[in-house]
C-alpha cells in the first residue's frame, strides 16, 4: 500500500482503529506477562515450602 500521509497510515485505509487495537492488546499482553510469571513462580514456591514445612513438622509429631 502506499500512502500519501502520516494521517492515512494511521488511518489503515479505514481499518485503523483495528488494526492499531491489536497492536495495542498485544503489546500489553508482552508487557504483563512477565509480571503475571513472576507472580505465580513465587506462589508455587511459596506452596511448595508450606507443604515442605506441613511434612517435617508432621514426621517430627509422635
Amino acid at each position: 500500500m502506499n500512502w500519501n500521509s502520516p494521517a492515512e497510515f494511521f488511518a489503515m485505509g479505514g481499518y485503523g482503529l483495528y488494526v492499531w487495537g491489536s497492536f495495542g492488546i498485544c503489546a500489553l499482553a508482552m508487557i504483563v506477562e512477565p509480571f503475571l510469571a513472576k507472580s505465580r513462580h513465587t506462589k508455587v514456591l511459596q506452596t511448595l515450602r508450606h507443604q515442605a514445612l506441613a511434612e517435617k513438622i508432621e514426621k517430627e509429631t509422635p
